[in-house]
């Protein structure tokens, strides 16, 4: 027997218990295995490029294009782009939850489009996580891309910037990402 459900102001809406939840998308095992692997392509160059920070910049800064472009060797305890400094744990903790909900979250999405963006925001997480929990670092992420005129940063920061962006790029011409004809 149905019953009804309500919500805040809305009409009623007749829920069947016995109904089964909603099947996960056909193309579940497409969309993780692009959403592993973008993470995994993520995590090797941003792991890749922080150890050779690390093995080539430690006696100071290269300059590529000068005032524009250096490598100079830092470490971050804050957040993406140096935001709230001091606190590693709490991003240690936020990566983690972000993670999980990305891992859990794919399984409600049809559209295949969001599992690229979707892997730069988890590989980026999971590369500065790395930092905070492996490396000697007192908690703090490897960062070495100076531009001058931003705080010094990493490819994972890179890749949680652009996927950020991608996803709501996605998300405002899509609606709400389960239909691809959106």
């Amino acid at each position: 027997m149905p019953r009804l459900q309500a919500s805040r102001g809305a009409r009623p809406v007749a829920v069947d218990p016995d109904a089964p939840e909603r099947a996960p998308s056909p193309h579940l095992g497409r969309l993780y295995l692009s959403l592993l692997l973008t993470a995994a392509v993520v995590v090797a160059l941003d792991q890749g490029t922080k150890q050779l920070a690390l093995s080539h910049l430690g006696d100071g800064p290269i300059d590529l294009i000068e005032g524009i472009l250096r490598f100079r060797l830092t470490y971050n305890s804050g957040g993406a782009f140096g935001l709230l400094q001091g606190l590693p744990g709490f991003f240690l903790v936020a990566t983690l939850v972000i993670v999980g909900g990305i891992l859990i979250g794919l399984r409600r999405l049809e559209d295949p489009r969001w599992a690229i963006p979707l892997g730069l925001v988890l590989g980026g997480g999971i590369g500065n996580a790395v930092d905070r929990v492996v490396r000697d670092t007192g908690g703090g992420v490897v960062d070495f891309i100076d531009l001058h005129v931003w705080p010094v940063f990493n490819i994972a920061d890179m890749s949680i910037v652009v996927g950020v962006f991608s996803i709501l790029i996605l998300g405002w011409r899509t609606g709400d990402g389960s239909d691809p004809s959106g």
